[in-house]
């Protein structure tokens, strides 16, 4: 077993895992007072793979790289043996490519669900943090101190996000109930749903790290959610 912890505010986060690296040690099964969900940020686009990394958010639609195909493949390999029964998307590219690769050796067609696409950043679309420090600091530094209140400059905050998001996670999880599934997000998508999750301040939820096809479970029953896996990337390594 292996464990990674870190805090963000007031809440330890633990990433962990069993090995083999090939899976989870267990398969994950639902009562039928239960959901399952496996929520997947999207595998690498050439922004992510950039070095320094752009921003992409809502405007910015591109595929897949391939190293992010490779990672999408590898992705669906170590979730082959769960008994997902449904995929669920985010409408923009690099999310459903990802999706459809781990839902195909489960015979699944991913559905798209609208309000899980990515936040929207705005003018800050296709920069680098450091651009946006160095032509915009006041609004760049509202924002890293606290983006639940001020969001990315001409786009969403946090909490707007929450806002979007949240419903269509909650319904999701209560239309699903015995059911094990998976969901493909975003970054800052995944973050807020975490932070929900953890009770995390949305001010705090820039430290929840998502890697991309880093892989998070979220439990739902009886009206309550528990987070039993954090951000799981082992099997990309």
């Amino acid at each position: 077993m292996s464990v990674r912890f870190r805090r963000v505010g007031n809440v330890v986060v633990s990433s962990y895992f069993t090995w083999p690296v090939f899976g989870f040690a267990m398969a994950y099964t639902a009562a039928e007072n239960t959901c399952i969900a496996f929520l997947v940020r999207h595998a690498s686009t050439i922004n992510n793979l950039a070095r320094p990394p752009k921003l992409q958010g809502l405007s910015e639609d591109e595929g897949l790289s391939a190293e992010g195909e490779a990672e999408a493949e590898t992705t669906a390999r170590f979730l082959s043996d769960q008994p997902i029964s449904r995929v669920f998307s985010s409408p923009l590219a690099r999310a459903m490519e990802t999706a459809a690769i781990i839902a195909r050796p489960h015979g699944l067609t991913p559905t798209l669900i609208q309000p899980f696409h990515e936040v929207d950043v705005g003018r800050w679309a296709g920069r680098t943090w450091a651009s946006i420090e160095r032509d915009e600091p006041d609004a760049y530094h509202r924002f890293m101190t606290d983006p639940a209140r001020h969001g990315y400059s001409g786009g969403e905050n946090m909490t707007q996000v929450r806002e979007r998001v949240l419903p269509a996670a909650m319904k999701l999880l209560e239309e699903n109930l015995g059911r094990v599934i998976l969901v493909v997000g975003h970054n800052v998508v995944n973050r807020v749903l975490l932070a929900t999750v953890l009770h995390v301040p949305l001010s705090k939820a820039r430290g929840i790290d998502q890697d991309n096809c880093g892989v998070s479970i979220i439990r739902y029953r009886n009206g309550q959610t528990k987070l039993l896996t954090s951000n799981a990337a082992f099997h990309l390594h």
